[in-house]
């Protein structure tokens, strides 16, 4: 199977762990203790003190208490990090028509398109390739055709730069791509994700059709009030007689930029208030549903119940979840997790801080986007303009 052929060429990233010493002489006196506590620091005076800092996002106020650490949400190898690389990849959205033409001088893309072909019982590779584009963009064909051209896409790489594979230690996909990384981290078998993702775009589909909804990109000002606009969005629905009417953040892209999903009626009432809430700016996506919000429930049981019956393995390399940014730990955890991400935002932001966030002057890894489109590149470069210094492109 591809996901195991793929994962093979993987290598177990060894992570040091190390045991706290315990603390040498006799115990401390309760003066030393008090004096300890009444000096410790509060870091209300967190500055970023030089340009090797500017990398961070910090769309926080003066005296913000950072106390976490984002790092600790994502594996960090004991080696040189240029020498290590990060893979991403994109979902529903990026398909073009035209996509993976110019991997088909790869034999092993070529290979990735037949099975597909077989397992879905259409031919996706002259959809991605001929179109027509009203058919590639409609949710049961984009989902299959985004994920097969981002695994083919795997296969430039692997032949231009065999070293990102060998010594990539994390993995992270935008929703639909989520998948994508699951495969590829060798814990779904690619022939089963292939119908997985059918069985998912085409609920995901169906619950499309039960309400009139879609999705919009928003960009917004410090002060805006987007929270509030949802809320009064949805509050006029309901007085206009709309039952359960939805309007709320799905995507979580950078901190100036989100995507709204909701009803239709929802969503004109944000185009017709953008001045009242300070939004600057939205512009709608080529969807044709609320994509990660409760308009999609319907579209959980079956990918659910779809998910239990294949057999999962342990990634070998982090993935990191759209639900909350964070690494799956484990089969169990995966199961869990997966189905909700499709009522859930993508938490992209989150994501990327989990993966790149690092001390002043440390290196980042190589960083490779891989299938149709750019976006993601686009997003990590507003969210962490030093990792996207090492970042390139293999658009399928």
């Amino acid at each position: 199977m591809f996901s195991l052929s793929i994962a093979r060429r993987l290598h177990r990233v060894a992570l040091l762990h190390c045991k706290p010493q315990a603390p040498e002489g006799p115990s401390l006196g309760a003066e030393k203790v008090k004096d300890l506590l009444d000096n410790a620091a509060t870091f209300e005076d967190v500055q970023s003190i030089s340009e090797q800092d500017s990398w961070a996002t910090l769309p926080y106020v003066d005296g913000t208490f950072f106390g976490r650490n984002q790092a600790l949400k994502s594996s960090r190898p004991k080696i040189d990090p240029r020498e290590t690389s990060i893979i991403l990849f994109p979902g529903q959205g990026s398909q073009y028509v035209g996509m993976a033409s110019k991997l088909l001088k790869f034999p092993g893309a070529r290979d990735i398109f037949a099975l597909a072909n077989e397992m879905l019982g259409y031919d996706l590779l002259k959809l991605c390739v001929e179109g027509p584009k009203e058919k590639l963009d409609q949710t049961m064909y984009c989902q299959p055709a985004v994920m097969v051209s981002s695994l083919a896409a795997l296969e430039q790489l692997k032949e231009e730069r065999p070293n990102a594979i060998d010594n990539c230690f994390a993995t992270a996909g935008f929703s639909l791509g989520e998948i994508t990384a699951l495969v590829f981290a060798g814990s779904i078998p690619f022939d089963k994700a292939v119908k997985l993702v059918q069985i998912r775009a085409e609920a995901m589909q169906w619950a499309s059709q039960q309400n009139k909804s879609g999705m919009a990109t928003v960009l917004f000002s410090p002060d805006a009030r987007l929270g509030e606009a949802c809320m009064d969005a949805v509050n006029w629905c309901v007085q206009r007689g709309m039952e359960n009417p939805e309007c709320r953040i799905a995507n979580y892209l950078y901190p100036s930029c989100k995507v709204i999903a909701g009803n239709e009626e929802a969503l004109k009432f944000l185009e017709a208030n953008t001045k009242k809430y300070g939004l600057k700016r939205i512009k709608r996506l080529p969807v044709s549903g609320a994509f990660h919000t409760e308009l999609m429930a319907s579209a959980v049981e079956p990918f659910a119940q779809a998910l239990k019956k294949i057999t999962i393995e342990d990634p070998i390399i982090s993935v990191h979840s759209n639900v909350d940014g964070k690494k799956y730990r484990n089969v169990g955890h995966i199961l869990n997790q997966l189905p909700k991400q499709i009522v859930r935002p993508v938490k992209w932001e989150q994501t990327l801080h989990n993966l790149y966030e690092r001390k002043s002057g440390e290196f980042f890894p190589r960083t490779f986007e891989c299938g149709p489109g750019k976006g993601l590149k686009a997003i990590l470069k507003q969210v962490n303009a030093k990792a996207w210094d090492s970042s390139f492109n293999i658009e399928a």
